[in-house]
């Protein structure tokens, strides 16, 4: 069931034989949605809640002004302090950023913290191309998806890209609609690929996962997160890229898994 709770849309995934463990947010990353996560949040709902949220501006979520990671965090800790006040974060690219952010300004609501391949650090790299593309899509007389996916490989060569991005097309609505705030999201991509800054420590147990075809985490960013998260383990998965959870996403279910009931 989906529902909404002050600023994010969230969906719980009922535990199939509960145990005594604390409830699993999961954090999606830039153009995705909590739904993109169901078959894991399944998966690992097997012994407790598992929380998909709509991050601010993307699926389900008010629309909002901003997009800063301080006001990311602040709209995951309202959620986990609807759900006991204390669960184990998992973020995803943007969601990971925003769950660093969390654990180091909220540090007593995460009990176990997984970053999925990002580091806290800015990244050269640039989205305005795809926000262009996703704007410009000619929207009128789409009789489905392939259609959308036709116009939309004249301005994005990638099929898979483009499946990923038109699992945020609604083609339920009259014309369709992007389930994204693209002109606040092109507005504040640089805050989206950059790093705030954000001081202190997370002294919880932290796991850095990243895909090993991926240069999102390098090692010159081990420092750099070892200082803000002192007890991270870091492990890679073989065969995959930035898209770990998807690429692999058996391998990356078992890590998590392990990884928080240990």
């Amino acid at each position: 069931m989906i529902y909404t709770l002050s600023m994010l849309s969230f969906t719980i995934f009922k535990a199939t034989t509960p145990q005594d463990r604390p409830p699993l947010l999961i954090a999606h990353g830039l153009f995705g949605s909590g739904r993109n996560w169901g078959v894991i949040a399944r998966k690992l709902a097997d012994s407790r809640d598992v929380i998909t949220v709509d991050m601010r501006n993307h699926g389900d979520s008010p629309r909002t002004a901003t997009q800063s990671y301080p006001e990311m965090a602040d709209d995951l800790a309202q959620v986990i302090m609807a759900h006991g006040g204390t669960t184990d974060v998992l973020g995803h690219s943007m969601g990971g950023k925003a769950a660093m952010v969390l654990a180091l300004t909220h540090g007593a609501l995460v009990r176990r913290l997984v970053v999925a391949d990002i580091a806290p650090v800015a990244y050269a790299h640039d989205q305005s191309q795809n926000i262009a593309a996703m704007a410009g899509l000619d929207l009128t007389d789409l009789a489905n998806r392939a259609d959308a996916d036709q116009r939309l490989s004249k301005t994005i060569e990638d099929p898979a890209l483009r499946a990923f991005f038109l699992q945020s097309l609604d083609l339920r609505t009259t014309p369709p609609r992007w389930r994204l705030n693209l002109p606040v999201l092109r507005d504040f991509a640089m805050n989206i690929v950059g790093w705030p800054g954000t001081q202190g420590q997370f002294t919880g147990r932290a796991l850095f996962l990243s895909g090993a075809q991926s240069s999102y985490v390098l090692p010159e960013h081990r420092s750099l997160i070892l200082a803000q998260f002192p007890t991270a383990y870091f492990a890679r998965i073989p065969g995959a890229g930035h898209w770990l959870h998807a690429e692999k996403p058996r391998e990356f279910e078992e890590t998590v898994r392990i990884f928080l009931n240990a």
